[in-house]
């Protein structure tokens, strides 16, 4: 189920927390303990990052918000995909794709379930440009073992966002998926 709405008040003083919090470690020269205050936010409500991107933006602080999209990048595939999922929603398509290229290193296996969720979440396009961002840096060996885990869910939308890549990478993704019996 979707999580429930978040409170903008909430996730203001929380961000303003946050950045505070940040300067003040950093001017000490303690890096690893603000660190660990981004992946602190990860672990709130999915909702309230946009806010704090908007924060570290606001603050001078665009260096930390790229290290808490990097960290987001190695979040379990739900979790992916419910950030992702709230950078879409807040119009911030651009950190959305950022997250979503960062995170196609990780196992097909859990690329497959952080689709599942996207998808599941009403969350189409964001699904699609995984793929497609899989798509341009996997094999298309590796896309036919995605393909592999689900199918009927999984080739057609592999086939479609090969398309929108290139017509040389939707023929070398139908050519190994002809390999491994799914074309």
């Amino acid at each position: 189920a979707p999580a429930p709405p978040a409170d903008p008040g909430q996730a203001a003083r929380a961000a303003g927390n946050a950045v505070y919090a940040l300067r003040r470690l950093r001017a000490q020269g303690r890096g690893g303990d603000a660190h660990g205050l981004l992946c602190e936010a990860l672990a709130g409500p999915p909702a309230w990052l946009p806010v704090l991107a908007a924060e570290l933006h606001r603050a001078g602080l665009a260096a930390d918000w790229a290290t808490l999209l990097w960290e987001a990048a190695s979040l379990p595939p739900a979790r992916l995909a419910a950030v992702a999922g709230a950078l879409a929603d807040a119009g911030r398509p651009h950190d959305c794709d950022q997250l979503l290229r960062q995170g196609v290193a990780r196992p097909v296996e859990e690329l497959a379930g952080a689709c599942a969720a996207l998808f599941a979440e009403g969350h189409q396009p964001e699904a699609q440009a995984l793929l497609a961002a899989f798509l341009r840096v996997r094999t298309p060996e590796d896309a036919a073992r995605l393909a592999a885990l689900d199918p009927a869910a999984l080739t057609p939308r592999l086939l479609s966002a090969a398309r929108a890549v290139s017509p040389s990478r939707e023929r070398d993704l139908l050519h190994a998926l002809r390999v491994a019996g799914l074309a």
